[in-house]
């Protein structure tokens, strides 16, 4: 049987439902997120906003000092958690095999409806059910998708890269090596910033110079080589995970004695947002959710946790969150007997350098 899978992202998700909610929205920079007077962070921003640099997990200022004229919205968890659950019922009603990846995001599995004679004529005619899909999408919760369609995951993904927003792109067998090789290393799934960095300074900047590549991966990236060598030729075995996959990932100290100094605690959180970093790096995901547990002499433990639109996967913006959701809450009100920090809602970062393809 033939493998058709299809990538959906849901377009500038948050910002497009309040968007859709608040017409007078439509077409501005709008900025999920905390106000640029308050401390606080963007959790999401429309196309127009990003187009001055504003990104999630970035300090809400900063986002008001790139984008003067972004209008900041407060976010609505449970608003864009109940627009998930309507597009994921038009989803599974296409008899797909579906695995949710985030509130916005899911791959589908259509082989078993979409057989033919090729691989390709397989493909093919996974194009009218994706622009359904997307047409269903548009005209009953008025937002818009962007479906990839290829033979397999890493791929799906990176056609549904490819063409935002409202777009549909498919990578047949035929065109497949050629399609990924101007594409950057970055684009592949499993290569983080870490290992980016290794391949840039080894002179591999580009997809088909990873193809092209004469001799052993291992010796720049480890065991991630062989893997790394089938993902830049297109190849992906994985399959829809349907069963109960890893949620989160934390790390957290309890001190000798109890502490309320900044240095030490930012010294805690930072070694903790590498540790979390690099795990995540390790598995080639990215997260939502960042949480910061607290633990005081008396035992009373408070946990704060915050939600971006974008996954997150570098250890900087993981800290960052964590520093920012212990001062929001004022939780070193006291010294901590123990210190958390952890993130969930997993999924594959977003391979922002697509875009300058």
């Amino acid at each position: 049987m033939f493998r058709v899978i299809l990538h959906l992202d849901m377009d500038a998700f948050f910002a497009s439902v309040e968007q859709r909610d608040h017409p007078e929205l439509r077409g501005r920079p709008v900025i999920v997120g905390a106000p640029p007077t308050q401390r606080g962070v963007v959790c999401a921003a429309s196309y127009e906003a990003r187009q001055f640099g504003v990104r999630s997990a970035l300090p809400s200022a900063t986002a008001g000092r790139l984008c003067p004229n972004g209008i900041f919205v407060r976010p609505r968890m449970e608003r864009y958690r109940e627009e998930s659950r309507h597009i994921m019922q038009i989803v599974a009603q296409t008899g797909a095999i579906v695995e949710p990846m985030s509130i916005d995001e899911a791959y589908l599995d259509l082989s078993a409806v979409c057989q033919a004679e090729t691989a390709d004529a397989a493909l093919a005619r996974a194009r009218p059910l994706a622009r359904a899909i997307k047409q269903r999408i548009q005209s009953e919760r008025q937002l818009s998708a962007t479906i990839g369609i290829a033979a397999n995951k890493l791929l799906a993904k990176i056609a549904s890269d490819h063409q935002k927003p409202d777009g549909l792109t498919l990578i047949t067998q035929a065109e497949c090596l050629a399609f990924l090789r101007p594409l950057p290393v970055r684009a592949l799934y499993g290569v983080g910033q870490v290992t980016e960095q290794i391949l840039l300074r080894a002179g591999l900047q580009t997809v088909g110079q990873l193809q092209d590549y004469p001799g052993d991966l291992r010796a720049l990236v480890g065991s991630f080589g062989p893997r790394l060598k089938q993902f830049a030729r297109g190849e992906d075995d994985r399959p829809l995970e349907m069963g109960e996959e890893i949620k989160s990932i934390s790390g957290e100290e309890t001190f000798l004695a109890d502490t309320a100094d900044r240095k030490i605690l930012r010294a805690c959180l930072k070694e903790q947002a590498g540790d979390i970093a690099a795990r995540l790096r390790q598995r080639g995901l990215g997260a939502h959710t960042v949480q910061v547990k607290v633990r005081y002499g008396d035992f009373t433990t408070l946990t704060r946790q915050l939600s971006v639109e974008e996954p997150l996967a570098e250890a900087a913006d993981i800290y960052r969150l964590g520093c920012f959701l212990l001062g929001r809450d004022k939780l070193v009100s006291r010294p901590l007997r123990l210190l958390g920090l952890g993130v969930s809602h997993l999924r594959e970062p977003v391979a922002r350098q697509l875009a300058l393809f």
